[in-house]
C-alpha cells in the first residue's frame, strides 16, 4: 500500500504580525534614545547594529538597583556615559530616560555599563549576553549631533529578547509601557465589555494587547444623565462633521453626540483602521449566522451599563475600534482581519464628565478578530499630562511603529498656523492662517516662501566603495558628478519600475548624501550593497538633518545677507544650479549649514539642511533677513499647485513602482549610454524601444478641475487617466497631468476626462506640452529666456 502523499500547508506571508520565534521579542532602541526590558535568569540578548558604525551601551541592575555588568556575563568598560550624555540634552530621548529610571526606581549615578561594536562596525554587526539572575536591562544608542557638512549619524539599533523556555506565555504578550502613571490600568477579558466613569481631561488608552481584536467604544454625557438624557457618542453625526469615515489626530479629531456636541478628542492612533458605521456586535447577527445564543458586544454593554441606570439597548452605536471594513465600487460593505497588531491602541482625551464603555468583542465566526477573540486594556490617564498628537509610521511593512514627529522647524511654523498634515511619518503644515494656499502660492511667484520639508528622507553612503554603489543603483552617470554637485535621478528595479526619485550629493570622493521621498531607497542601497559584497554603509540621517527650501525670485537676496561660506565654498550669489556649498549661518563661527540651489517649485530657489536643534535659530535668521523681501510661509496646498505648473512628479501620482521614468515623464533621468550597468539598465532598453504610456499635459475647457485617477477617453476608449491637476492662478488656465498611450500623445489630441462614473460626465480637453509653466526653465536657471 502506498504511503499516503503529504503537502505541505501553504504559509501565509503575514509581515505585519510577530513573525519571529517562539520566546523571541524585538525591540528598537531609537538613535540617540533607550530601551529598558526585564530580564529573567537564563534569558538572553542580542543587539545588533543594522546600519553599522553606531555604538551602544548596555548598562544592567539587579532587584535592589544595584549596577554590576556580571549579571548578563558582560565585562564593565564604561561608567554609563551614552546614558549620561543622553539625560543632558533635555529633549524627548531624556525625558524617556528619566521615567524609565524613575519608573524602576534605579540610579545612573555609581551605574556600570558595557559599550559594544567599534566605531567601523559593519552593517548587521551583533553582541549576545545571558543574564544569571532576574535583571532590568537599559539599552542605549548613544551618539552626537550630526553636522549637516558631516556623515556621522546616530542610528538606531534593534535589540532581540530570547526567552528561556520555561517562561509563561503571558510573559511574550508584554504590553507596552504606560505613557504615564495610570490612574486606571485595567485588563478587558477576550468577550467582556468594562465600564468606567472619566473625568473632563482625563485620557482613555485603549490597547489591543495580542493584535487583531476589535474593542467597541461608547460613551455617555454625565450632565445630560443626570437630566434623564441619554446622549452618546454618535458615528453619524461624527462623519458628517469631519467629513470622514473617522476622525483621525490632528485637525479633525473629534467624536460627537447627535446634537454635535463635543465628547472625546482623538490624540494618537496606531492603528488607523476602524469603523463608524456598523454596530457592536449583536445577538441578530449570530442568530442569522447561525449561532444562536452566542455572546455579543452589545448584551455585554448592556450588563456593563446596568449598575449607571442607562437602559439596555439590542443594538449599540458604536465607534469599533481596530475593526477593519470597507465599502467597494459595487457599494457593498465588507470586513476582514483587523490591521492592529499586538500593543497597538488609542489615546483620546475626555471632553466632558463621562460613563464609559469598551469591549473585547467575542466574534470567533468570521475574521473580525483574526478568527480568535482576545483581550483589550484600558489605561486611564490625569488630564495634568500632556501627550502629543500622533499616528504611527512603519519604514516597511515589518518594521517597528514610529510615532508621527514634529520637525525642527515646528516651533515656527506652529506659530503661523493649526494646520497641519501627516506626511511621512512628520506634522506639515497644509496652509497658514493669514495667507492662505493662493496668498502662498502668489508669494512664491512674486518674492519668496519658506518651506518645511524636513519630512525628506536622507541617507549616507560612504565608504570606499560608495561611488561604485551609486553607479549600481542609480540611472544617472555618478562617476561624472564633481563634489560639490546635485545630480536629480531615478532609482528602478530590475524591471524598470520607479522605487524613488531624489537627489544624489557628492560631499567628498567616497562620501555621498541620498535624498528621496521614502525609506524604501534607503534600505534598498543598503540590500543592493550587502548583495553585492561592497566596502560601504547606508546610514539614515533623516532625524539629523532638517531641511527649509527657500524659493522665489528674492530667495538670493534674502539668504546672500546671512550665510557665510569658506573661501573655497561658492558664496549664495555664485552658487548654480544643482551646487551646494557647506555654509554658516552669520559667520565662521555660526551654525553649520548646506545651502543648494534646488527646489520643488520651479522658480529660483535654495534648500537649507541642518540639524533640527538648530533649525529653530535658522528660521529666525531667515525670517528676520527676509522680512524687508516679503518672505512668506508656505504649505503642502501651494505646494502642489506649484509643482504641477512646474511639471514636477510626486511618488504614487506620477510615479510607482509599476511604472518606469520615461512613463513619469523624467526619461532625461535615464542615459543608457552610461558605460557601466545599473539596476533596470536593460529592462529601461526596452521599454524605451516600446514605449506603451507616456506623461503629458492637458488643458482642460471651463473650470471643473480634473482629480488624480479620472479617466481620459476618447469616445468610449479609455486611452490613460488623470495623475494631477491644477487651477493655475497665474495662466489662468484648468492643467492637467496624464499619463496617457502612446499613440494618442500628440500636441494637440482632442480627449475627454470622465467624472462620476466616468461615462455620465466628460469634460473637453487637448493634450498640451509640459512643464506648464516656464517649459524652458529659464527662471529655475536665473537666465534670460529665449527670444
Amino acid at each position: 500500500m502506498n504511503a499516503p502523499l503529504l503537502v505541505s500547508p501553504v504559509r501565509v506571508l503575514e509581515p505585519g504580525l510577530n513573525t519571529l520565534p517562539p520566546n523571541t521579542e524585538r525591540y528598537v532602541v531609537r538613535a540617540g534614545g533607550v530601551t529598558a526590558i526585564e530580564l529573567a535568569a537564563g534569558d538572553e540578548i542580542e543587539l545588533v547594529s543594522p546600519e553599522g558604525l553606531q555604538p551602544g551601551e548596555i548598562t544592567v541592575f539587579d532587584g535592589q538597583g544595584k549596577s554590576d555588568m556580571q549579571l548578563i556575563g558582560a565585562k564593565a568598560n564604561g561608567r554609563a556615559e551614552g546614558f549620561k550624555y543622553i539625560l543632558s540634552g533635555k529633549d524627548a530621548s531624556a525625558v524617556k530616560l528619566e521615567r524609565t529610571l524613575r519608573f524602576r526606581n534605579i540610579s545612573l549615578d555609581s551605574a556600570q555599563s558595557t559599550r559594544v561594536f567599534d566605531t567601523d562596525s559593519p552593517a548587521g554587526d551583533s553582541a549576545r549576553y545571558s543574564a544569571n539572575e532576574n535583571v532590568t536591562c537599559v539599552v542605549a544608542a548613544p551618539g552626537e549631533p550630526m553636522l549637516a557638512d558631516q556623515q556621522n549619524t546616530i542610528t538606531d539599533l534593534t535589540l532581540f529578547v530570547h526567552r528561556s523556555e520555561n517562561e509563561t506565555e503571558t510573559r511574550l504578550l508584554r504590553l507596552p509601557d504606560p505613557l504615564a502613571d495610570p490612574l486606571q490600568d485595567h485588563r478587558i477579558e477576550a468577550r467582556t465589555a468594562f465600564a468606567f466613569e472619566v473625568k473632563a481631561g482625563q485620557y482613555i488608552q485603549i490597547i489591543d494587547v495580542e493584535g487583531r481584536e476589535c474593542s467597541d467604544f461608547q460613551c455617555f454625557d454625565i450632565a445630560a444623565l443626570d437630566k434623564g438624557l441619554e446622549r452618546c457618542l454618535d458615528a453619524t453625526s461624527t462623519r458628517h462633521v469631519v467629513g470622514a469615515s473617522y476622525p483621525a489626530p490632528g485637525l479633525l479629531a473629534k467624536f460627537y453626540t447627535q446634537d454635535f456636541e463635543p465628547m472625546i478628542e482623538l490624540v494618537r492612533d496606531t492603528c488607523g483602521r476602524h469603523d463608524s458605521f456598523g454596530t457592536a456586535c449583536t445577538a441578530k447577527y449570530y442568530d442569522d449566522l447561525g449561532y444562536p445564543g452566542h455572546v455579543n458586544c452589545s448584551e455585554n454593554f448592556n450588563r456593563a451599563l446596568s449598575p449607571f441606570g442607562i437602559q439596555s439597548r439590542p443594538g449599540w452605536m458604536a465607534i469599533n475600534l481596530f475593526f477593519n471594513t470597507s465599502i467597494d465600487d459595487t457599494n457593498q460593505m465588507y470586513f476582514d482581519a483587523p490591521w492592529s497588531r499586538p500593543g497597538d491602541y488609542v489615546l483620546m482625551r475626555a471632553l466632558k464628565d463621562m460613563i464609559c464603555v469598551s469591549s473585547a468583542c467575542p466574534c470567533d465566526v468570521d475574521p473580525a478578530n483574526g478568527w480568535n477573540p482576545t483581550d483589550i486594556q484600558m489605561r486611564l490617564y490625569s488630564g495634568k499630562n500632556s501627550f502629543t498628537k500622533a499616528m504611527a509610521y512603519r519604514m516597511t511593512t515589518d518594521a517597528e511603529k514610529q510615532l508621527t514627529k514634529e520637525t525642527g522647524f515646528h516651533s515656527r511654523t506652529l506659530n503661523h498656523t493649526r494646520n497641519f498634515t501627516e506626511y511621512a511619518g512628520y506634522w506639515l503644515a497644509n496652509s497658514y492662517t493669514r495667507h492662505g494656499a493662493i496668498g502662498e502660492y502668489w508669494a512664491c511667484r512674486e518674492a519668496a516662501v519658506a518651506i518645511d520639508l524636513s519630512p525628506l528622507r536622507k541617507y549616507e553612503v560612504l565608504g570606499p566603495d560608495a561611488e561604485l554603489l551609486m553607479q549600481t543603483c542609480v540611472t544617472r552617470n555618478i562617476r561624472r558628478l564633481a563634489v560639490g554637485q546635485v545630480v536629480y535621478t531615478a532609482m528602478c528595479y530590475e524591471n524598470g519600475g520607479m522605487i524613488d526619485d531624489g537627489t544624489v550629493f557628492r560631499l567628498g570622493q567616497d562620501n555621498f548624501r541620498w535624498i528621496g521621498g521614502c525609506d524604501t531607497s534607503g534600505i534598498w542601497l543598503r540590500e543592493q550593497g550587502q548583495k553585492l559584497g561592497l566596502n560601504v554603509w547606508v546610514r539614515n540621517s533623516t532625524d539629523q538633518l532638517h531641511n527649509l527650501q527657500i524659493q522665489g525670485p528674492n530667495s538670493r537676496d534674502i539668504l546672500k545677507q546671512i550665510i557665510w561660506t569658506r573661501p573655497d565654498q561658492a558664496t549664495v550669489e555664485e552658487l548654480g544650479w544643482f551646487r551646494f556649498s557647506i555654509a554658516r549661518i552669520g559667520d565662521e563661527l555660526g551654525i553649520p549649514i548646506i545651502v543648494s540651489r534646488t527646489g520643488y517649485t520651479g522658480e529660483l530657489g535654495y534648500e537649507v539642511f541642518c540639524h533640527p536643534r538648530d533649525a529653530p535659530a535658522v528660521w529666525d535668521a531667515i525670517w528676520e533677513a527676509g522680512q524687508n523681501w516679503d518672505l512668506t510661509p508656505l504649505g503642502l496646498e501651494a505646494l502642489d499647485m506649484l509643482r504641477v505648473e512646474a511639471g514636477l512628479i510626486f511618488a504614487g501620482y506620477e510615479f510607482s513602482d509599476q511604472t518606469d521614468p520615461f512613463e513619469a515623464g523624467i526619461g532625461f533621468t535615464v542615459p543608457l549610454t552610461k558605460e557601466d550597468d545599473f539596476i533596470g539598465k536593460e529592462a529601461l532598453i526596452k521599454r524605451k524601444e516600446s514605449p506603451q504610456r507616456v506623461l503629458v499635459g492637458l488643458e482642460l475647457n471651463g473650470d471643473e478641475m480634473a482629480s488624480n485617477g479620472d479617466c481620459v477617453n476618447i469616445g468610449r476608449n479609455q486611452v490613460g487617466e488623470i495623475t494631477s491637476a491644477v487651477r493655475s492662478p497665474i495662466l489662468r488656465k484648468n492643467l492637467a497631468l496624464c499619463r496617457i498611450q502612446g499613440e494618442y500623445s500628440e500636441l494637440g489630441t482632442e480627449v475627454e476626462v470622465g467624472k462620476l462614473d466616468g461615462k455620465q460626465k466628460r469634460l473637453p480637453a487637448k493634450v498640451v506640452g509640459f512643464p506648464f509653466y516656464d517649459p524652458t526653465k529659464s527662471r529655475v536657471r536665473d537666465v534670460p529666456p529665449p527670444e
